[in-house]
């Protein structure tokens, strides 16, 4: 399989900023590889919660993440804040692939991108959900043709 090659701004549907931290630094000077899946959770969740469906405390489904990759360009560190363009590759009956371009400031190609999938399961057995109605909805703006 072929390496893939940085994308642009324009290859995803949404963007939430994010500030680096001190902390984020690793002892090469550059943001640790872990940072950045925490970033693909926080753009995510973030997305879902400023539309109401997803409410992390008491919610009946949660999103449990089965898979996830990320490939990496160019560093980020502390102090640059990323621009986490968040799109959806593909929705299931009860998964869904999100695809994730972290640009450094005002980089217009990406630094990292990635995916994770989720599948939306019952919180209290643990067993996938078919995905309700209105979080299809709000998935249909960033859904890639």
């Amino acid at each position: 399989m072929a390496r893939p090659l940085p994308e642009s701004r324009t290859d995803y549907r949404h963007f939430g900023l994010i500030t680096t931290r001190w902390m984020d630094n690793d002892a090469y000077a550059h943001v640790n590889n872990v940072v950045y899946y925490a970033w693909f959770d926080t753009v995510v969740n973030q997305y879902l919660i400023e539309r109401g469906v997803l409410d992390i405390a008491h919610g009946s489904v949660v999103g449990l993440v089965v898979e996830t990759a990320c490939n990496y360009f160019s560093p980020i560190a502390f102090p640059d804040q990323v621009h986490a363009g968040l799109r959806v590759a593909h929705i299931g009956r009860s998964s869904v692939r999100y695809e994730v371009g972290l640009f450094r400031n005002e980089a217009l190609q990406t630094s990292a991108q990635g995916h994770f999938v989720h599948v939306y399961v019952d919180r209290a057995s643990q067993r996938p959900m078919p995905i309700e109605p209105a979080l299809r909805e709000a998935l249909q703006p960033l859904i890639i043709d």
